[in-house]
């Protein structure tokens, strides 16, 4: 039985990037989500290694061998780098215990959220590349700032303070959010008392590392304890 087989391909120009070359784009996307057409010409362009033969090349160019290996755009998720770290692993699991431990307790309670978020006014990117079935995602800080900081309490009663303030939050913004916290949740004739019916602190003091209560030494006068008292 004979088959009838593809000749290979003669005459006109030939492929302008190798396999090796090609791959090299892919892995640039990969590394980068964000990266634009513009940026993988000016990296091809610059490079003289693995692209030592390519003078110029056209941004349709790149986006055919984008797509020849399913690489498409998509909208493009930002993903704060710190929160698959073992740490913040750690600490989502002592605090997944930890409330579970107060939703057991016979004593009537009241949990009090507090939050703090960044709203970045500015223009960004807002679409990546990435294969086909994968998200484009990009690595953003967990506490990156913004234009506008919006700091808020929380409980099952609804919000019980908010302060929404220009820039990043910062040490003095958070003492002056939990003064007017400590004023809005306890009376003025019950502040300072003692007392089973009265709010207790939380576990904040373990949540302060070293290098948080360094920090907070040196801007806040008297040290972490200033901070506690205030909670």
């Amino acid at each position: 039985m004979s088959r009838i087989g593809r000749q290979p391909r003669t005459g006109g120009r030939g492929k302008y990037l190798n396999d090796q070359q090609e791959q090299d784009i892919c892995n640039m996307v990969m590394a980068n989500n964000a990266i634009t057409l513009k940026q993988i010409r000016t990296a091809i362009i610059e490079d003289n290694a693995i692209f030592q033969n390519v003078n110029s090349i056209s941004i349709s160019t790149i986006d055919r061998i984008l797509n020849k290996h399913q690489m498409t755009m998509k909208q493009l998720h930002r993903v704060p780098f710190e929160r698959n770290y073992d740490r913040v692993k750690e600490l989502r699991y002592q605090y997944v215990h930890r409330i579970m431990a107060l939703e057991g307790n016979e004593t009537p309670h009241i949990l009090l959220f507090v939050y703090e978020a960044g709203f970045i006014l500015a223009k960004g990117r807002r679409h990546g590349r990435n294969i086909i079935g994968h998200r484009a995602t990009v690595d953003v800080p967990g506490q990156r700032g913004g234009n506008i900081t919006m700091c808020a309490a929380i409980s099952e009663n609804g919000v019980a303070t908010h302060i929404p303030s220009l820039g990043p939050n910062n040490t003095q913004k958070l003492l002056i959010f939990l003064d007017r916290l400590h004023s809005d949740l306890i009376p003025e004739n019950e502040r300072g008392l003692v007392g089973p019916h009265l709010p207790k602190k939380g576990p904040i003091g373990a949540m302060l590392s070293c290098g948080e209560a360094a920090l907070i030494s040196r801007v806040t006068p008297g040290g972490a304890g200033a901070l506690l008292r205030r909670v």
